[in-house]
């Protein structure tokens, strides 16, 4: 059966040719692909210091170096009380292992571990009584930042101990043991004034506690 071209008025065919098929395109199978496009500028992530690859040594004495700030700070209480903001527990645990050692080297050989013991358990449950007492008072201040008030405040009281390792008279013992005391108390009632503005007609409840924890302290250092 033959299918009859269409024709127009005009005598022209309008029946389209079918186009010719196209080869398919040839691939190199040994040319290596390319990726183009265009690679945007954004800023990728993190872009501060990264602290994990350097040194050891760098990264202590960092530490170091914050830790002898803050003490400075416990010194001179009247100068920016904003530095113990950032809390650490290293210039802590130094000063109590300074004082533990002072002590118990002052004692008898039978007795020193159980003073290292007594110094150390003295220093940090005093410490974490201390900051209860003043949370469940309505301290605004955070546990960690009052441990670490009360641990770097102890600088006094070790400077104390390490006098009365030295010097053994009492008359001498005792000027230094009041002045530490009161240096240490005033220093952590300072920086920890913020933190009792919820506290105005319970502040002898949470001052007492304070005074009592640097008072044993003081007294430990002036026996020894």
């Amino acid at each position: 059966m033959e299918i009859e071209p269409d024709i127009d008025l005009t005598g022209q065919s309008t029946t389209q040719a079918a186009p010719a098929s196209q080869p398919p395109p040839a691939y190199d199978n040994h040319a290596s692909p390319s990726v183009t496009g265009a690679i945007s500028n954004a800023p990728s992530g993190y872009t501060g210091e990264d602290t994990l690859d350097e040194p050891v040594s760098t990264t202590i004495l960092r530490e170091l170096r914050q830790v002898g700030g803050k003490l400075k700070q416990v010194l001179n209480p009247a100068g920016n009380q904003n530095v113990l903001r950032d809390w650490d527990l290293w210039g802590p645990l130094i000063l109590c292992l300074v004082l533990a050692i002072t002590l118990s080297t002052q004692a008898s050989s039978d007795q020193s571990v159980q003073i290292f013991t007594g110094v150390f358990v003295i220093v940090w449950l005093g410490s974490a009584v201390v900051t209860l007492n003043a949370k469940l008072l309505g301290g605004a201040v955070s546990f960690f930042q009052s441990v670490c008030v009360l641990g770097y405040c102890l600088f006094p009281l070790v400077l104390s101990a390490v006098v009365a390792a030295f010097v053994s008279l009492i008359w001498v013992r005792i000027p230094i043991a009041i002045v530490t005391f009161a240096w240490s108390t005033y220093a952590s009632i300072g920086f920890l004034s913020e933190s009792q503005v919820h506290l105005i007609n319970r502040r002898m409840l949470a001052v007492y506690p304070l005074c009592l924890f640097y008072f044993v302290i003081s007294w430990l250092t002036l026996i020894s």
